[in-house]
């Protein structure tokens, strides 16, 4: 597993106590460590940051967008369904113990439940946002069978007939709407490989 980035994290902090910044660092990287983290990990939030320095110039409000990647995965457990909120919950602590992007606080917080249901509505940059989280769909097909292990290790204890129905439903939804990235820049760069993959991925599944 990679380790974050913590030269980019400093920037992002600059102007932050030096020790708060360190200690913020070292809380998401031990959290992002956790060993039930076969995908949502370190590496995960490192591919978001690179997809986001393609589009930097895209985002309405870059820093929130960029606050909002570090922290979109922090709390993960498989098994809840409130990782998300706990998520956005632990940015806004990191902002009120920082002072960091203080003003994007609200923006932050939109941005990371924006990855929950992958609604590209619920602030101006949601679109992108999402559709950075959603990049690994239109990776080579090498990388993208590679994060479907890594799904299934996550969810492991799942049985394997129950996981099948499930997963198969998950990529149903995408497969089905109208446009998978909901970004021009995105569309162009994944869409296209991104439904050869859910769909041989669906294949498999059904003949399971």
């Amino acid at each position: 597993m990679s380790a974050l980035d913590r030269d980019r994290w400093n920037e992002l902090c600059r102007g932050a106590r030096s020790e708060a910044a360190a200690q913020w660092y070292d809380r998401l990287l031990e959290l992002y460590s956790e060993p039930h983290r076969h995908y949502h990990n370190a590496q995960h939030i490192t591919d978001c940051l690179k997809e986001f320095d393609s589009v930097r110039d895209a985002a309405q409000e870059p820093l929130a967008v960029e606050l909002a990647i570090w922290f979109h995965d922090a709390i993960y457990n498989p098994r809840a369904g409130d990782n998300e909120e706990r998520s956005a919950e632990l940015a806004a602590q990191f902002i009120r113990e920082t002072g960091v992007a203080k003003e994007f606080q609200p923006s932050v917080n939109q941005l990371v439940l924006a990855t929950k249901h992958h609604d590209g509505t619920l602030h101006r940059d949601a679109a992108l946002m999402v559709d950075i989280d959603l990049s690994i769909f239109g990776q080579t097909p090498e990388r993208f069978w590679k994060y479907e292990d890594q799904i299934r290790k996550e969810y492991e204890w799942v049985p394997g007939n129950i996981f099948t129905v499930k997963r198969a439903e998950i990529l149903q939804r995408f497969l089905s709407r109208d446009k998978i990235f909901g970004t021009k820049f995105f569309f162009s760069k994944y869409e296209t490989q991104a439904r050869v993959n859910l769909a041989e991925s669906l294949r498999r599944l059904h003949n399971r």
